[in-house]
Formats: structure tokens, sequence, C-alpha cells
């Protein structure tokens, strides 16, 4: 049997705003930065609008297509997007993500938690050291 993501619920009442919000902050950051627009939407879901970590995860996949689709489109429109220089990453990344998604139902939580959080510190590193 299948491991299977157990479904998201519509948010009740006043709580869209939270979700909006975080969107909206996520897609800014992505916009901005190129990517990246997950990294707030992870911590803002999971802290804030209290989703469970694994839905949290599988949302900001689901969210970081459309983003990055938006941002691309206004970055080809305004004559910034070197799609020729893209395409080589294209297919380690298609790899890389069908291999994370057969792998992530496996993977405990607080494991998620650590291996972003190394991400982001190894990031945040290269960014500010080197």
């Amino acid at each position: 049997m299948k491991n299977t993501p157990e479904k998201i619920s519509p948010p009740k009442g006043g709580e869209t705003y939270k979700y909006r919000i975080a969107g909206a902050l996520a897609g800014a950051v992505n916009g901005l930065f190129g990517g990246g627009g997950g990294m707030p939407l992870l911590v803002l879901l999971t802290r804030w609008a209290k989703l469970e970590e694994k839905t949290a995860f599988a949302t900001c996949v689901a969210v970081i297509f459309p983003l990055c689709a938006v941002s691309a489109a206004v970055y080809l429109l305004r004559g910034g997007f070197p799609l020729v220089d893209a395409l080589p990453y294209l297919a380690g990344g298609l790899v890389g993500g069908w291999l994370g998604g057969k792998w992530f139902q496996k993977v405990p939580d607080a494991a998620l938690r650590r291996i972003f959080a190394l991400f982001l510190l190894y990031g945040a590193y290269r960014y500010l050291v080197k």
C-alpha cells in the first residue's frame, strides 16, 4: 500500500487571511530573489498558520511552480531571462525533484526540519562569507 499524504482541508472562517498573506510574502520573495519563495512560506505555514509539517512541505512544493512561472514571465517580459543558460540544469532538477518526491513520505519530520535548516544555513554562509 502506498503512503499518501493526508488531505489538506481548506482554511476555516477567519483563517484564510493567514494563507493569503503567507502566499503573498512567498511570491514577493520569489520575484525579488528569483526563487526561494518556499522558505518563508514553509515557516509561515507551520508556525503561523499551524499546518502539519509534511502538509506544509507539500504545499510549498505545489506553490513553487506557479510562483516561478510568474516570476519567469516577468523576467522574460523585461528581457532578463537567459532560458538557454538555464536548460542544462533542468534535467538534474527533474531527476532531483522526482527522487525527493519519492523519499518525502519516508523521511521523519524531525529529519526534514534538520535537513531544511542545514540547507538554509549553508546558503546563508555562501552568501555572507563567500
